[in-house]
């Protein structure tokens, strides 16, 4: 058998060149999705050099697509949503509505059918989950009142965007069966809507009890591989379960068994488990979408092409930040959520690659969906940074902080004052001990579901550590020490580096899990990285010793 497969040259075409796109949109402060779109261009078939098999990258994109939804639903959550439900319901569905209504005019206006028209609008009105979340997570935003109100608009979208896909196919039947009797089309309606029903139930009644139970019965057995396989199984299973049985679609079954899995105790570890390979397919989801752009409509079609980014950019923009202001709230949170939602991305996609395959809408409307997401995406960092502005440089810990003066650093009351980094099972304990001894400390967490977990008296700041601006907004600069209790000790010398640039006198504490972690930790210039099988040892020998 040769080696060089269609599969295989897909999977390893697909990634590589991923890579290099994404690099390089790193290094232009761009979001790696418009990397990964691009290499998607390149391998396509409408450029030269090597092509990837189309058909193959399509169905990959598929398993991207339940793995992301799934993803959705398992960060779903239904508290933040009702937290800013009188702002983001109606303020999402009526911005919806707006874009839609432009989006659909346009497809008139090129002569497209009606109902393409209106998925054409649809893809146009919903925002890409990834951009969103990484433009508000790079500017500490999203545990803020305006980040809030962009996540639960993003949630009602998505929400809206699933319901999409589930009437879809219905409408088109109907279309495709001509007008039809006013019973027929009832009873059609009818079975798809029982259908659904019977699929949400079952989820809700047999679903709820059985995939927690069945997730911890995994759990209790201490096999990581098991439990990483069994995630993956339920993600997988109950979406083709649910496309097989009850005629629903993959996205919708992916994104309830996320949904149910999420309420359970062991839902960050789930996501945790799976995150390397849904961040896997779905880089081969978007390369696929890439796949798919024939970039001739920039030429063949700019003006249409410029009418679409307009929509996207400034329509959807406008009629946000309109929303926001008339229900009376700050200009900055106007901004923010008009800024986040300025492009389009993984529902548009999925929308598109529907309505295609359902022969509704034209190639010509799909590569104007694809341009208008490459170009919105790549814009989406320089809008934000001129309506928004830049990531803070500097947000030094609140005064007015609950414990007053006694939270002072160093050079204010004369205590030390500490920056923990990571508040999981071991940052947790070194937290406690922090304030058992009296020290002023400041958290920083990545994960928001743990962020929330910190009491309310300590100074939390939720984002990636490594981004400087997180670490200053901790107050590193003031601080003696420096812990970081993250598992990973690559990452953690990817921390220790800025900090060591941002302060170089800092007392760095780190862990460690192998020799070759603490190896690098040590040429990095942390002056302890403690090893767990290293003081464990040292603990039975002394015991032994005793």
């Amino acid at each position: 058998m040769p080696h060089h497969t269609p599969l295989i040259a897909t999977i390893v075409a697909g990634l590589v060149v991923a890579f290099a796109m994404g690099a390089l949109a790193y290094r232009l402060r761009v979001s790696p999705v418009a990397g990964y779109l691009f290499a998607g261009v390149l391998i396509g078939p409408f450029t030269p050099g090597f092509v990837a098999d189309t058909d193959l990258a399509v169905e990959l994109a598929e398993i991207g697509v339940i793995l992301l939804m799934f993803g959705v639903g398992l960060h779903f959550s239904l508290k933040d949503l009702l937290s800013v439900r009188k702002i983001a319901l109606p303020g999402a569905l009526a911005q919806i509505a707006v874009a839609t209504l432009l989006g659909f005019l346009l497809a008139r206006y090129l002569g497209w059918t009606i109902l393409a028209g209106l998925i054409f609008g649809l893809a146009l009105s919903v925002a890409s989950t990834v951009v969103l979340l990484r433009a508000l997570q790079a500017r500490n935003a999203v545990q803020t009142e305006r980040g809030r109100i962009a996540v639960g608009w993003l949630i009602v979208e998505d929400l809206a965007m699933v319901i999409a896909l589930v009437l879809l196919p219905v409408i088109a039947q109907i279309m495709e069966g001509g007008s039809g009797s006013s019973t027929q089309i009832a009873a059609l309606v009818g079975l798809t809507l029982l259908k659904i029903g019977g699929f949400v139930a079952l989820m809700l009644i047999v679903g709820k009890r059985l995939i927690p139970a069945g997730l911890h019965w995994v759990a209790h057995t201490g096999s990581r591989e098991l439990f990483r396989l069994a995630v993956l199984s339920i993600a997988l299973g109950v979406a083709f379960g649910a496309a097989y049985l009850f005629d629903v679609s993959f996205a919708l079954g992916a994104f309830f068994a996320g949904m149910i899995l999420g309420e359970s105790q062991l839902s960050r570890r789930a996501a945790e488990e799976t995150l390397p390979l849904r961040d896997a397919f779905a880089v081969l989801f978007f390369v696929s979408v890439g796949m798919l752009f024939d970039p001739s409509v920039v030429v063949e079609q700019p003006w249409p092409l410029l009418a679409t980014v307009a929509i996207i950019i400034f329509g959807k923009s406008i009629v946000a930040y309109g929303i926001v202001r008339a229900f009376r709230f700050s200009n900055e949170a106007a901004l923010t959520v008009s800024a986040s939602l300025a492009q389009i991305g993984e529902f548009s996609f999925i929308l598109a690659g529907l309505g295609v395959g359902l022969n509704i809408l034209p190639h010509e409307g799909r590569d104007l969906i694809l341009a208008g997401a490459i170009l919105s995406i790549f814009a989406n960092p320089f809008i934000f940074t001129m309506v928004v502005g830049r990531a803070p440089l500097r947000r030094p810990v609140p005064a007015t902080s609950p414990e007053g003066d006694r939270r002072g650093t160093a050079s204010e009351s004369g205590k030390t004052h500490t920056v923990l980094v990571g508040y999981g099972r071991v940052g947790k304990l070194v937290a406690q001990e922090l304030r058992a001894s009296g020290t002023s400390f400041s958290v920083v967490e990545y994960q928001e579901d743990i962020a929330q977990r910190v009491p309310d008296d300590l100074h939390v700041v939720t984002g990636n550590a490594a981004i400087p601006a997180i670490l200053e907004e901790a107050g590193l600069e003031k601080s003696d020490r420096l812990v970081i209790a993250i598992p990973g000790g690559f990452e953690a010398g990817g921390i220790a580096q800025i900090a060591r640039e941002l302060k170089p006198t800092i007392e760095m504490i780190a862990r460690a899990h192998s020799d070759e972690e603490v190896a690098y930790l040590t040429k990095l210039g942390v002056e302890h990285v403690i090893m767990g099988e290293r003081e464990i040892a040292a603990k039975m020998s002394m015991l032994l010793r005793a």
